[in-house]
């Protein structure tokens, strides 16, 4: 199939590169000139495992390209997929201005019959106005179809060609029909392909993660009681888990959820529910959890301190939201790093992928090590903030010869209390108390 993808950032890229990996013909725009360059170099801007050797592979055999041109793009495609940013908005809503003016260039270009995906996030009632601002412009029949995605980042390649499930929603028979071709190589494994209406598919995505969303935070909050009243939220959550009814994903206590999807969606669903004049008690608790976790973190820091950190120097393993992306929107080190320099600390942090990205938020504000065990040096304790495979088997007897004492706050969970403490560590962690 000829196809237009719209936007090339996280979901635009994946989404073209694992569609032309299928043989698809595929084209992707973006407005942004040198990013454009970039990927005609071979140059990826976004670090996502697997992506490169594919938009690689496939631009050689001429199956991906990029352009800028969206007139060009829309002529020569059978689908087009609208996968631009839906940034949050002032009120929590998602902001869709760039979601409608895409739909109003694509319909100036229409010159036959097409399906518009609305890949992008957006909230229910979108297809409805993509669908006037389309007719608005064009005499040609087309169909808006929804198709979420539920890409993880740090793994949106595998999610993407080796899916649970696919959405969608569509209220035409023609596109849907085209829409199950599409994704028929992706699905030879016997995951469903799930037909609904377009409001639910528009729903689905927002409910799916709110509910990720609030899972995280129910987590949090029993790893706080779990510290208040002696017990170990890492036994609590093992017992858990293994109720079938409740699951082991998204469970693990921590400094809360980040990134580009779940802070930003569980905002809107709440704005949707506000503007129904519908209740959403249990989204709104969720958020302020999450908000709050991070603070509850640093609380830890200034408790080990007597509430005077001016001067000390703290090294910082994790930058990214999540291990395997440079991605830092919503990142939980944000919040946390500028709380500590607000109090008059340091900071000497180190991530393996998003220093580039984290310059941009901290620029001088903080020293940018050359390797994690460089960021130790004369620092006064370790704060772990992301939990990439690397900082999971340090050795642990070079972290105590290079920090000025041992003390780590591990804001992931990711070391053995009774290991560490056996080798004369002070050590920190969400959901144990660890100087009882």
């Amino acid at each position: 199939m000829n196809i237009c993808v719209v936007g090339t950032g996280y979901v635009g890229l994946v989404v073209g590169t694992c569609l032309s990996e299928m043989g698809n013909s595929v084209v992707c725009v973006d407005v942004d000139i040198n990013k454009l360059e970039l990927l005609k170099k071979g140059i990826i801007p976004i670090y996502e495992p697997g992506l490169e050797e594919l938009i690689l592979s496939n631009v050689k055999e001429q199956r991906l390209s990029f352009t800028n041109d969206i007139d060009y793009a829309v002529k020569i495609s059978d689908i087009c997929f609208i996968a631009v940013g839906t940034p949050q908005d002032e009120d929590g809503s998602a902001d869709l201005k760039y979601v409608y003016q895409v739909a109003d260039e694509i319909g100036k270009a229409m010159n036959g019959y097409k399906v518009i995906v609305d890949k992008s996030t957006v909230p229910v009632g979108t297809a409805e106005e993509v669908t006037k601002i389309i007719k608005n412009n064009t005499k040609f029949e087309f169909d808006v179809v929804s198709n979420p995605e539920f890409l993880k980042q740090g793994a949106a390649v595998e999610d993407f060609l080796k899916p649970d499930r696919v959405i969608i929603g569509s209220n035409s028979k023609r596109a849907t029909e085209i829409m199950q071709e599409l994704y028929a190589p992706f699905m030879r494994t016997g995951n469903p392909v799930i037909v609904m209406d377009v409001k639910s598919a528009e729903m689905t995505k927002y409910a799916s993660n709110s509910f990720l969303a609030v899972k995280i935070s129910y987590a949090n909050e029993i790893a706080n009681l779990c510290e208040k009243v002696g017990a170990d939220a890492e036994m609590v959550r093992i017992g858990m888990c293994a109720d079938k009814r409740i699951g082991s994903q998204f469970l693990f206590p921590g400094l809360g959820y980040g990134g580009s999807c779940f802070p930003k969606d569980v905002k809107a669903l709440i704005k949707t529910a506000s503007d129904n004049n519908c209740d959403s008690a249990l989204l709104e608790a969720a958020d302020i959890v999450n908000k709050k976790q991070r603070l509850l973190f640093v609380d830890k820091i200034l408790n080990f301190y007597n509430g005077n950190i001016e001067g000390k120097t703290f090294a910082v393993w994790g930058l990214a939201f999540k291990p395997k992306t440079n991605d830092m929107r919503e990142a939980p080190s944000i919040t946390i790093i500028n709380k500590l320099l607000s109090l008059g600390a340091k900071i000497k942090s180190y991530d393996p992928k998003a220093f580039d990205l984290a310059k941009t938020i901290f620029k001088e504000k903080i020293e940018y090590s050359k390797d994690a065990y460089s960021a130790l040096n004369g620092s006064d304790a370790l704060l772990v903030l992301t939990e990439w495979n690397e900082f999971k088997r340090p050795d642990y007897d070079k972290i105590a010869s290079f920090l000025n004492e041992p003390i780590i706050f591990d804001g992931r969970n990711i070391y053995d209390s009774n290991k560490l403490i056996k080798k004369g560590f002070k050590y920190f962690c969400i959901g144990k108390n660890t100087t009882i």
